[in-house]
């Protein structure tokens, strides 16, 4: 009998990869302090201590500025990188579009730390202004990655039948070429301020001591105490970036369904 060894494979990496995810809230749910088993019973006392912590809804707070800011500016720049790559052909289009994927595959430790020189260099203070500069850095390539597949599957004609009735370009782009694709936006946005609210190494560098719940969650780990608190956060962060990341899937399917391309695969 052949023995499936690529089943076999792909269940324990599922198993390897989402086994914290689901011992998180296992965790979370259980009285008593100490994160180790037998569980001692069921309790919501850690969610409701968790909120109670004035430094945590600073966190949240300041992680909610720098998330929608970084949503809203990363996705504003893939729009016009996407457009432009997509809709016109122009001499080092190529290593421009390279440029600005880069980061997706430079390592997250080395662009914090030149930014971090970059800023003291020039006097800039650190501040969540610096941290939203730097997250907009990590989350453009994502934006442009999924709205360049958005603008390619745009069926060219309809621009032009739109010109040829009086249109002009930006009317045109407004009011034809933005409904198509705003799917395919509200996926990017969705996806950028997922990547945002969790990422700690630019928080960490470019942050100069602010709270975000990044930095709050690795200070709060230093005392065993609180981990509970920190379980019952992480636990509500992983619903709302599955929800987050299903919302994202689900408009990024309806845009698909809507220009009528073919689905390539998706981010579930």
């Amino acid at each position: 009998m052949k023995i499936p060894v690529l089943r076999i494979y792909t269940i324990a990496y599922l198993i390897f990869l989402y086994a914290p995810i689901i011992i998180l809230p296992i965790f979370a749910f259980n009285n008593s302090t100490a994160v180790a088993f037998p569980l001692q019973g069921f309790t919501t006392q850690w969610f409701s201590q968790v909120w109670a912590d004035p430094a945590l809804r600073e966190a949240l707070k300041n992680s909610m500025i720098v998330a929608v800011s970084t949503s809203v500016l990363s996705t504003l720049f893939g729009i016009l990188a996407a457009r432009a790559s997509t809709r016109y052909s122009f001499p080092g289009s190529g290593p421009v579009l390279g440029l600005i994927m880069l980061p997706m595959v430079l390592p997250e430790m080395i662009m914090a730390m030149a930014l971090l020189v970059v800023f003291l260099s020039i006097g800039v203070p650190l501040s969540l202004f610096t941290i939203i500069l730097g997250d907009v850095l990590i989350c453009t390539p994502f934006a442009v990655a999924i709205l360049t597949s958005a603008f390619q599957s745009l069926d060219r004609s309809l621009e032009e039948a739109a010109q040829d009735l009086g249109e002009g370009p930006f009317s045109t782009f407004y009011l034809v070429i933005l409904p198509l694709v705003m799917p395919g936006i509200i996926s990017a946005s969705l996806i950028c301020f997922t990547i945002s609210i969790d990422e700690f190494i630019i928080a960490n560098f470019l942050g100069s001591g602010q709270k975000l719940l990044s930095t709050y969650i690795f200070g709060q780990l230093r005392f065993p105490k609180n981990v509970p608190n920190i379980m019952a956060l992480g636990t509500i962060l992983v619903g709302v970036s599955i929800t987050l990341l299903s919302l994202a899937e689900f408009f990024r399917r309806r845009g698909i369904a809507k220009t009528g391309a073919k689905d390539t695969g998706g981010f579930l």
